[in-house]
């Protein structure tokens, strides 16, 4: 029998595509909301019904919408509201269940200072801090004496890693509360900060509790969160490489603790920092009162009473409805391991920076011990208004190493094209020697030279490339391009109308810029390509090219102004310039003082101007920083391109978008 008639998913994404497919398993009638930004997604599609609203953080329209619909509960998922204290309440209020703690445990929680004060007095370790609600930035710097330095500054209300700085000196401090303020207000809406020592070498460990409203707290063992970049989680794996059985048993435990604290209900995650060089001694960091992101590798790993696997959403739902756990403490059992990767719309290479664009060409991994959590569908437009998280990609094998060879190859199967993601990173990150052996801590990513943050996902490789392939793959993926424009020029019904340079009778080559120059000689199926003997065939989606003796396969898919090809292990954007941006180009290079950096400062991505600091008419030096531009929840600091003065063009609040020119450097009287 269904806990619920009809429940409403207040979120979007792949954790709203995830939460409605275990509603239909139990035959649960399922509401989606969405924004007209979002239309056409694929949650929308996978529910039964969906109602159009204006922000998912709209409580009172998603609450409006839920008793509209009929629906009994609201589950959150994660992000948007699913921490807010005021709309658990407004659940309540209007007779729907919330799916989740109660209003106090949310609150306690929710309040990092509050959060720790109230799990030290019940004999749980904490890491030790500085700060209360209220206090201004000149006591935070005076109570920093007392915490030492490094440490690190967080948002007392946030999550996500939003607005957390590391500080090493006292004299970056005043600066870096600045700036976590101004993130903290924009974020949650709280500017109250805490500094806590950092912690050498961390680990970031968690561990999945769940409760009832009878008074039953289990612990489904913890999750390895270490690596991470800027504090965001990219690679999960359960159980942990670094902990033994007499740790694991200590820091679940002491999860309990945290969750009776607060009389919790529900699925919860109670995060703890330890150290890698004293594995037995951990800290609790906070506690996250929803279901987290990385839930899945707990789900694959577990085993209840013998049986692997177990759905947390599922039990998200009885507990709401009032059912007590059926499941004990000596239930529980890690049976295998399970690894998940995040893939994001960013560029590596760009320094991660959030991308945009449509999805033109997308295929999903499949096969033993792998599942997919994923929002993708072809034709999705990634836009910049949410997190750019795109999907999970998730392995489970009997051991560490099962799971790993299982999520390199489901990752080389992925294939998502039109718009820049993380998947060659999350491929080399995983291969990692450091990351095969366990050896992990969050600053493993910042301290790692991986090639993928060089080369990119665009063309062309460096000639200093490494020897992985991916010079050799890269002059494929050049040619191939340029013989798929060569394809469709050659095959119009008009002989005039085929490539540039070639015409009946002639010998000239065309010439392609995919970039290039390349030059193409004959028809696509055996031409020469820059004077190399080429055997090409192509579908609709795939392309084969024969090209010095070795053959590498493609899938493809064209964009307005670029194409994308998949093969080799790699991902390329090859853009194929018009006439005009081809010459425009030759008349900059010509015109371009040799050595000299541009004067302008564009921007990488869309967004919106958060902060400026600097006026127009200062004289900047080179890497001052200019202005702030936030995008996917992250911020991005402009820096001055070379010496001078500078004219802004932009202000704090304006929208900006890709490639904008935000400011602009002049030399200045006396500059060399």
């Amino acid at each position: 029998m269904a806990v619920f008639d009809t429940v409403l998913v207040a979120n979007r994404g792949e954790i709203a595509c995830r939460v409605i497919r275990t509603l239909g398993r139990l035959g649960i009638r399922s509401i989606a909301v969405y924004t007209a930004s979002d239309r056409g997604a694929k949650h929308i599609g996978l529910a039964d019904s969906a109602l159009l609203i204006g922000s998912y953080l709209d409580a009172a329209a998603i609450v409006e919408a839920a008793v509209t619909s009929g629906a009994q509960a609201v589950h959150p998922g994660y992000g948007f509201l699913s921490e807010n204290v005021d709309f658990a309440r407004s659940c309540t209020s209007a007779g729907v269940a919330f799916i989740g703690p109660d209003a106090l445990a949310i609150e306690v929680m929710g309040d990092k200072i509050r959060a720790k004060e109230h799990v030290a007095a019940r004999g749980v370790p904490v890491i030790p801090g500085a700060g209360v609600a209220g206090m201004t930035d000149e006591q935070l710097v005076a109570a920093s004496k007392g915490v030492g330095f490094p440490l690190l500054i967080k948002p007392s209300a946030g999550g996500g890693g939003k607005g957390m700085t590391v500080v090493s000196a006292a004299s970056e401090l005043p600066a870096a509360l600045e700036a976590s303020r101004r993130v903290a207000t924009k974020a949650f809406g709280d500017d109250s900060l805490l500094l806590e020592r950092l912690v050498a070498t961390p680990r970031h460990i968690e561990v999945q509790v769940l409760a009832d409203a009878h008074g039953h707290v289990i612990h489904l063992g913890e999750r390895e969160c270490s690596l991470q970049r800027r504090h965001q989680k990219i690679v999960e794996e359960a159980p942990s490489p670094l902990l033994d059985d007499a740790t694991r048993s200590a820091i679940g435990e002491a999860a309990r603790e945290v969750a009776r604290s607060v009389d919790y209900v529900g699925a919860g995650t109670v995060e703890f920092l330890v150290s890698d060089a004293e594995p037995g001694e951990f800290f609790f960091m906070e506690m996250n009162t929803r279901l987290q992101v990385e839930h899945p590798v707990t789900e694959l790993a577990v085993s209840i009473a013998g049986a692997r696997g177990i759905d947390l959403v599922e039990w998200q739902l009885r507990i709401a409805a009032g059912e007590p756990l059926t499941i004990t403490q000596g239930d529980v059992a890690f049976d295998g391991h399970a690894i998940e990767a995040r893939l994001y719309a960013e560029d590596p290479a760009a320094g991660f920076l959030p991308a945009t664009g449509t999805v033109l060409r997308l295929r999903e991994a499949e096969g033993d011990g792998v599942r997919v959590d994923s929002c993708l569908v072809e034709g999705l437009v990634v836009a910049s208004d949410y997190d750019p998280m795109l999907a999970k990609v998730i392995a489970w094998g009997v051991d560490r190493g099962e799971a790993l060879a299982r999520l390199e190859r489901a990752l080389a199967e992925t294939v998502v094209l039109g718009v820049r993601t993380n998947l060659g990173f999350l491929r080399e990150l995983v291969a990692n020697a450091d990351v095969r052996a366990g050896r992990l801590d969050t600053g493993l990513i910042e301290r790692t030279p991986f090639d993928s943050l060089e080369i990119g996902p665009t063309l062309p490789v460096p000639d200093d490339a490494p020897a992985s392939g991916g010079r050799a793959v890269g002059s494929a993926a050049r040619a191939t391009a340029a013989l798929i424009e060569h394809s469709a020029a050659w095959h119009t019904d008009s002989p005039w109308a085929r490539p540039s340079g070639w015409r009946i009778g002639a010998h000239r080559p065309a010439r392609y810029h995919v970039p290039g120059p390349i030059d193409v000689l004959g028809p696509p199926q055996e031409a020469l390509v820059d004077g190399r003997d080429t055997r090409f065939a192509m579908t609709a989606q795939t392309a084969t090219i024969e090209l010095d003796g070795a053959t590498t396969a493609f899938d493809w898919a064209r964009g307005e102004a670029s194409i994308w090809l998949s093969g080799g292990g790699h991902i390329h954007e090859l853009r194929v310039p018009d006439r005009v941006e081809v010459l425009a180009a030759h008349r900059s290079t010509l015109s371009r003082v040799a050595g000299a950096v541009n004067p302008e400062v564009r921007t990488a991505m869309p967004g919106t101007v958060v902060a400026v600091t600097a006026i127009t008419g200062d004289v900047v030096e080179a890497g001052q920083p200019l202005l702030t531009i936030e995008a996917m929840k992250m911020e991005h600091t402009m820096l001055a391109s070379v010496a001078g003065v500078v004219t802004l063009t932009v202000s704090s609040g304006d929208l900006v978008g890709i490639d904008q020119v935000v400011a602009r450097i002049d030399p200045h009287e006396g500059a060399p």
